[in-house]
């Protein structure tokens, strides 16, 4: 693999993609109610980690219908594009998830693109669930969300690479704050968090915005 002077750091779900798999899969297969374990993540009852475990665990349906799903999650159409230039450009891309890399590795697949993934790792069953297991085995593995993605963005700082870091979700923020606010890329619920904090960032509408300002700062 190429050496890359730079490293952009990038949640997945509500970041390459639109909409979360979570969310998609209660609307279209669980209901609402079934979303309870989110609200115990954000009452600070659960871990995060935990929360993804008992959603994730109460689909029950055919793979088909949860393939459905993650068809509507719309990732960033220009994804392969973006990657392709930001290596050319001297940028690794490296996916930070506390997601489940069953789904992000099917989408990735279907682009056609290969990344870095640190995610947590699960396996649809015949009709369900969608079993998420803790990446024990890695270095950057945590108790509370699977994967540390502020560790990772640490990693490469020590280094000596310059990292940016773009998110959506309130688990984003600690990683965010690690790199300078003109590498700091937001939406949603980070920039709102970050907003409350009286922290600066750079606000994005598509992951492939982002892409275009850090080719920008070259």
């Amino acid at each position: 693999m190429p050496e890359y002077p730079s490293v952009f750091v990038t949640d997945f779900d509500g970041t390459i993609t639109n909409r979360d798999f979570y969310r998609l899969a209660a609307q279209r297969l669980l209901g609402p109610e079934k979303l309870a374990p989110w609200d115990d993540y954000r009452s600070g009852a659960i871990t995060h980690f935990e929360a993804m475990r008992r959603i994730y665990g109460s689909i029950r349906a055919p793979e088909s219908a949860v393939l459905g799903v993650i068809g509507d999650m719309e990732p960033d159409p220009c994804l392969a594009g973006c990657v392709r230039d930001l290596r050319a450009a001297g940028w690794n891309v490296i996916v930070a998830s506390a997601g489940c890399g069953w789904y992000i590795d099917i989408i990735l697949r279907q682009f056609g693109v290969a990344l870095e993934v640190h995610s947590n790792p699960g396996v649809y069953m015949p009709g369900g669930p969608l079993v998420l297991e803790e990446p024990r085995d890695s270095p950057f593995y945590c108790p509370q969300l699977g994967v540390d993605k502020a560790a990772i963005v640490r990693h490469h700082l020590k280094c000596g690479k310059r990292v940016a870091f773009a998110g959506d979700g309130h688990t984003d923020v600690e990683a965010g704050l690690l790199v300078p606010e003109a590498l700091r890329f937001a939406r949603k619920d980070m920039a709102e968090d970050l907003e409350a904090l009286g922290q600066p960032c750079r606000r994005f509408d598509i992951w492939s915005d982002v892409v275009r300002e850090l080719l920008e700062l070259g």
